[in-house]
Formats: C-alpha cells, structure tokens, sequence
C-alpha cells in the first residue's frame, strides 16, 4: 500500500525591503584558494606552486551530507523567490529586484555558510545540476561572482582560475566533443567607452596561469532563453559541467578589439552531462527501447511514451484515464466561487484567496510557492478565465514526461525537458474507494491513502521561516477515510518511484468539488531537476507499520539509492 506526503510549511517572509548591493566583479581582492582533497592528489607533484592546506568551518546540519546541504540551501533559495514574486504579483513591490533579495533573506539564515576559494569540485554539487539564477552558482560556492565570467584565486601568490561562467549560445549548440574554447573578459565597448584590445590581467591572466599550474576549472554552461523570470521574460539556465583542463591560450582579432582564447579540455572520468544525451534523442530518427509511443493514446496533450533498454519486458495494460474516478455514490455539490474578472489577483476581494488563508498558492510563473494541507484552485463556478494565477494543476500534465525501465525499481518516470521547482507535474489518478474497499483489495501495490501523514520532517527538515499561512479550513483529521486505486485505472503518476530523498512532494488540491475527505493528489516538484532524472516522492511509509491479514510485519527493502536512504520502504 502506498502512503504518501504532504509538506506543511507553516512560516513567513521578512525583511526584503532591503536595497540591493553590487557584487564583487573581477579585480577585487581574490582570496587564498582551499583545494579539495581529490584536486589535492592532482596537484601534488606538479609544476604549480604548494597549495594551502585551508579548512572548512562547521556549519548547521552538519549530521546531513553534503548533497543534502545543497539540495535545502537551494530550496530555501527558490521557494524564497516564489515567494517574493507572489507577494509581488498581489500589488505588494519588492525594493529591488527578487533574486537578489531573495540572496539576502537567505544568506541570514544558519542554514546558509559562505564557502572560500575551493579548487576542483563543490562539495554536494553534482555534474548536470541547473540553476535558473546566476546567483545560485555564488549561494551554493560554484561561482562566487554574481558577473565576472572568471573566478580567482591565488594559489602561493599566483592568480589562478578556478571556474568560468561559459554563456551565451542555446544547448542544441553544446559540443559533445569535450572541448571549450573560451574567450577572454574585457575589451568590449559599452556606454561611452571605446573597444579595446583584452589585456593579460585579472581573470585572463588568471586562466592563461592554470596551464602552467596545471588546475581544474569548474565549468558552467548558460544557456539562453530555457526559462521564464517573474517578469515573463526570457532568462538563462546554468548547467555544471565538471572540471576542465586549460591546454592552450592564444590572441586574436584585429587591432583594438583583440581578444583572448583558451582552449580547455573536459578531464576524463566524470558523469556524462544529460544534455548531450538528450540531443542525441532529438536528433535520431526512432528511439532506442521504445516500446510505446504514447501510453495515453492521445488523451493527454503530450504524448508519454514508454522505454525499456534495460531487458524484454513490457508495460503491462492499463486503463489510462487523466482524472480521478468518483464512485456512483458520490455526489458533487456545487460551491461558491470567487467572482473575479482577472486573474484572482485581488487577495482581499477573492473568496478563494480566503479559503487559501488569504492568498494565490501559487505565482504567476504557474510555481506553487508552498506545501499546505490543502489549496484551494479556482473551480467551474468561479468567473474568472482559464488563465488565472490560481488554475494551475487541474490542467493536468504540460511537461514532456516519458516512462522508462529503471535498473532496480521496476518502472520509473523522468523528462527530456529542465523542469523548475515549484512546477506542477501530474495527478495521482484512479478509483476513488472508501477505506474498508481499499482493504479488501488484493493489489495493494497501487493505494494511495489519502489524509495520512501530511508532513514529512526529512523532506522540509532545515528550511527555516520562509512561508506562512496555513489554510485555517484544512484539517489533516477531515481528510481520512479515502484511498485512490491505481492498480485497474490510473496515470502517468502510477508509475512515479519513492524516494528517501525525493525531488517531488504530493498536494491535496480541491478545485471541482468542495469536499475535503477526498481531494486530488497533485505531485509538484521540490527543486529544479535536470533532464533524464528520475521523478520520486516519499510514499511515507514508517518501518513496522504495514503487516498481513495474520498480523505479522511486512517488511520491503528501499533501492532508491539516495545517501539518505534508510533501507526500507516499511
């Protein structure tokens, strides 16, 4: 049986109103560099001056590992900016601009610790990891410059790089021979300032020097246009790269524009960016292991269809229905919905704002900005359009998701496409059944009981005061009772993996009926997840709770995998 979470954040934004200040650019003060241990045997040996021993200061959570200290900084990050720009959207202005303030709230709290000059890899940041703000790459130590596109430090008294920030072209334009070729900063002309021939200084100078030394460079791709601001418009999406190696520097162009380039070569051994792959998808003409080109057929927008390059099996047949069956003895009641003519800005005036605790769950990038018990979307007798702020999940699916044949957890989900955090991905859809159906099933590889164990303390564990109210007519005691079967009839969300530590979370929404004791499950995303990785949510299972119809405890082993994983689902 498949017991699910709900987050419940119960906290709130302050002190944004802050003005903003400028970040250090290239040619201040470079700090000493701390080399991690695996860059220290590299080094070792070499041409390059000694490197400093330096040492890592303890830092809140340090019980956790270090991908989980990544993970919730960048949580708190993002949620923090869904926040603001919700806040910003109901008529409240935000002094200056939200990514920046959203830094500032964050860089308060114990959870965040600033990180020195660190030579080869981040600790806890992965090869493949997104980031939709520049100032993400500085928050979480990747690169520490929120503008300069080469990062420094001295090493014995030399100026080396230790990343670059390689932007400007689109992915499908990405090599996937391994090899960058960057050029240098400065020289370009702008307001009344006059082109002019790059000099050999600061970052150039910097780069040119890890030949000698022989350093690794973080590498970090950003790509135009891959996501929308708060503003609606284009931004960019950072990618890591890994580490490169600096192999050539030479000069080029005519007199007075001049400029640097450096040819850097990709080290061996490191995980294989997704982004290649996926290219690689796109462009072939049929799709390795696929067994079906839509399991929906045609009833979702998107086709989902379904791989295997694992083994010979195949999906076994299911009814693929995209909403929730309602039992004939159901009845649903007509509500009272909110009479706006816009898109439910007006909080104060929006009787479903209300029944949210007084505000739009979610902000006008369609993001929910925070896990509660119970949101209340916008339903048929509302009179505002299709396209308000607060219609959201009832949509159903808008992301490209595909099934595939994991290794070791049997069927899995994932996407070719970046998907943000606080963006919604499916429905949990089946029969409706009440509690003493559901235990009389004999499949209970599917139920999805509703109402039991909303919070889950390892999945918000560390995220401190971020948002705020909870929905005062939600009850965790008013919702059980009911379980969704998706063993018959169900969705793409059936196939969607646990995990102890997850990158989606399941939301009880109500939008067609106003009954609490059976709302739908809507799973949204926990953080911004790369393409090809697996989809996961906590089933919320306690060790020693489920057993058979004699009363002995059932016992089924965990291979999610995780650093986090305790070994057992129950």
């Amino acid at each position: 049986m498949k017991n699910r979470l709900e987050g419940s954040l119960q906290r709130s934004v302050s002190g944004w109103k802050i003005k903003g200040k400028r970040s250090t650019r290239e040619g201040k003060k470079v700090p000493r560099a701390v080399v991690d241990d695996k860059m220290q045997n590299r080094l070792d040996g070499s041409s390059q001056p000694s490197v400093p021993s330096g040492s890592h200061h303890k830092q809140p959570g340090d019980h956790i590992d270090a991908r989980s200290k990544v993970r919730k900084l960048l949580q708190l990050y993002r949620v923090t900016c869904q926040k603001l720009t919700q806040v910003e959207v109901q008529g409240n202005p935000i002094v200056g601009r939200i990514y920046l303030e959203a830094a500032k709230i964050v860089k308060k709290d114990p959870i965040y610790a600033k990180l020195g000059a660190i030579v080869g890899n981040i600790p806890g940041v992965e090869v493949g990891d997104e980031f939709y703000y520049r100032i993400e790459l500085a928050i979480v130590g990747l690169h520490r410059l929120h503008q300069g596109g080469i990062d420094t430090s001295k090493v014995n008294g030399v100026p080396i790089a230790i990343s670059v920030v390689a932007s400007g072209g689109y992915r499908d334009e990405l090599s996937s021979s391994g090899e960058l070729i960057y050029t240098g900063s400065g020289g370009k002309a702008g307001g009344n300032k006059d082109g002019d021939d790059q000099k050999l200084e600061w970052g150039n100078l910097a780069l040119k020097n890890c030949i000698e030394t022989k350093t690794p460079v973080r590498v970090i791709h950003g790509f135009k246009g891959q996501n929308r601001s708060e503003f609606g418009k284009e931004t960019s999406t950072f990618t890591y790269d890994g580490l490169y190696e600096v192999v050539e520097c030479w000069r080029e162009g005519p007199k007075g524009g001049m400029v640097f380039k450096y040819k850097l070569w990709r080290i061996a051994g490191q995980p294989k960016l997704t982004l290649h792959v996926v290219k690689a998808i796109r462009k072939s003409k049929s799709r390795e292991g696929l067994c079906l080109p839509d399991i929906s057929q045609g009833s979702e927008r998107i086709p989902i269809c379904v791989i295997n390059t694992v083994d010979d099996m195949r999906l076994a047949p299911l009814k693929y229905i995209t909403k929730l069956t309602y039992p004939t003895w159901c009845e649903i009641v007509p509500q009272n919905g909110c009479n706006c003519t816009n898109h439910c800005s007006d909080t104060i005036r929006c009787s479903c704002a209300w029944k949210n605790g007084g505000e739009i769950p979610f902000n006008c990038d369609n993001a929910i900005v925070k896990a509660k018990r119970l949101i209340y979307e916008c339903g048929p007798w509302c009179r505002c359009p299709p396209t308000c702020y607060n219609r959201v999940s009832q949509h159903g699916v808008k992301i490209p998701l595909e099934i595939f044949k994991t290794g070791k957890t049997g069927w899995g989900v994932r996407s070719l496409s970046s998907i943000s955090s606080g963006s919604f991905i499916c429905e949990y859809t089946g029969e409706l059944l009440k509690g003493e159906e559901a235990e009389n099933r004999q499949n209970d590889e599917y139920l999805f009981d509703i109402g039991r164990n909303y919070y889950d303390e390892e999945l918000w564990e560390g995220i401190p005061p971020v948002v705020d109210v909870q929905s005062s007519t939600s009850s965790s005691g008013t919702m059980k009772g009911f379980t969704i079967d998706g063993a018959e009839c169900s969705n793409v969300g059936r196939f969607i993996n646990h995990s102890c530590s997850p990158n989606l979370y399941a939301q009880n929404v109500l939008w067609d009926h106003g009954n609490m004791k059976m709302p739908h499950i809507m799973l949204f995303a926990v953080e911004n997840i790369p393409p090809l990785q697996e989809l996961t949510y906590h089933y919320n299972y306690k060790v020693g709770s489920v057993h058979d119809e004699n009363g002995n405890e059932k016992v089924k082993h965990c291979y999610c995998g995780a650093s986090a994983c305790r070994g057992r689902l129950y």
